[in-house]
């Protein structure tokens, strides 16, 4: 099993701040596929933002992550129990949970094994949903300068498996009986200061800074925000909606 790329502990209480929200609607869709409501169980849950979904809908959640820096970031609920476990050990008890979900962090995983993991705890009928989003669409006075720094200046420091999540991991091996799902997005209303700090938190920039220091994502901020200041406005919000992809499927217990 190759180790966990731990990508994200460094930089957990921005990630729980800065990242977008996901929708009710899109836990109510992967719930109504479910045949039973008693557990759920979020993969590679990060600090919660999908996990805290999930109780609506099922008497229990259970969030892993790896990274146990993320999980202390997490906000508790009564009907969540966080753990700090590998998506491939989750340590759940076999045939349980009727729903799996893994929310931007599938390409993380050793897939094999986490496969292997998800026959072991589903129970009959249960489903699994991988889940990712793509870049926010911004409108064309700001689009080119996000582009440039995304694809530009951060290309060289992307983890290579950053490519599934451009792909909406239509590139991944998923051996389960496809479900479908109506289409789904993320919407935030962000200032300058929001988007800039949801940037914070990518791993190419913490690779960036490591390589070469601040000055060129200083520049870049500087350069997003006086772009913001003078399409949107300063101080001013924009509705942002990012593209989601999921692929559904139901899980035959081991």
């Amino acid at each position: 099993m190759s180790g966990f790329k731990d990508h994200f502990s460094a930089v957990a209480g921005g990630y729980a701040a800065f990242r977008p929200r996901y929708g009710a609607r899109l836990a109510a869709d992967l719930a109504a596929l479910c045949a039973w409501h008693r557990l759920a169980w979020d993969a590679g849950c990060g600090s919660g933002q999908f996990s805290a979904l999930l109780p609506t809908h099922f008497e229990t959640v259970v969030a892993t992550d790896a990274s146990a820096d993320q999980i202390a970031a997490a906000t508790p609920h009564p009907q969540i129990a966080y753990r700090a476990a590998r998506a491939e050990a989750s340590g759940l008890p076999e045939g349980r949970v009727d729903l799996i979900t893994v929310a931007q962090a599938a390409h993380w995983f050793d897939l094999p094994a986490f496969y292997a993991e998800c026959r072991r705890v589903a129970a009959p009928g249960a489903v699994l949903a991988l889940i990712s989003y793509e870049n926010m669409n911004l409108p064309p006075a700001l689009a080119p300068v996000f582009q440039h720094f995304y694809k530009d200046v951060l290309g060289p420091f992307w983890p290579a498996d950053r490519l599934h999540v451009e792909n909406g991991y239509a590139d991944l091996p998923f051996p389960f009986d496809p479900l479908p799902l109506p289409p789904q997005q993320l919407e935030a209303d962000w200032d300058a200061a929001a988007v800039l700090g949801y940037i914070g938190t990518w791993s190419a920039v913490r690779g960036l800074l490591a390589a070469e220091g601040e000055g060129r994502l200083n520049a870049f901020r500087q350069q997003f925000t006086e772009a913001w200041e003078a399409a949107v406005g300063p101080g001013r919000r924009l509705s942002l909606v990012w593209p989601v992809s999921v692929r559904v499927g139901r899980v035959l217990p081991a």
